[in-house]
């Protein structure tokens, strides 16, 4: 029992990226609100950045910028030594397209809010079903 609880609280960064995923997904299936939609579909993206960037992260490793000194000449090169710096520059695309996202998603909000007088989800396709 004591190692189930172990290995729990030795991961307990991916538990927190996981509750926050499903509070994300939760918020974008659950609510009928589009801007708490948009809010979840915020939070289930940086939870995914998250996990992606701590997936990168190793202890004792550093940042992959190869140095050959003078007179030593050419020593191989061991990437143990170094982090994998791909998750950190993917999610940087990420967030830039999040932040994008985020900032469509609300434009179109304020443009449905102009048009239907409302952000809840039921009462525009009421309004678009009733439309001739």
């Amino acid at each position: 029992m004591e190692s189930i609880t172990g290995l729990i609280l030795a991961k307990y960064n991916y538990w927190m990226y996981i509750s926050l995923m499903m509070v994300g997904l939760y918020a974008m299936i659950a609510k009928n609100n589009l801007v708490k939609k948009i809010i979840g579909m915020n939070i289930l993206q940086t939870a995914i950045i998250l996990f992606y960037i701590s997936i990168g992260a190793k202890k004792g490793a550093t940042i992959p910028i190869i140095m050959h000194s003078e007179g030593h000449g050419h020593e191989a090169v061991h990437a143990v030594q170094y982090i994998n710096p791909l998750p950190h520059v993917l999610m940087l695309t990420a967030i830039v397209v999040s932040v994008a996202t985020l900032g469509v998603a609300l434009a179109l909000a304020i443009r449905l809010y102009a048009r239907f007088g409302t952000l809840e989800e039921d009462e525009i396709n009421d309004q678009v079903r009733e439309a001739p």
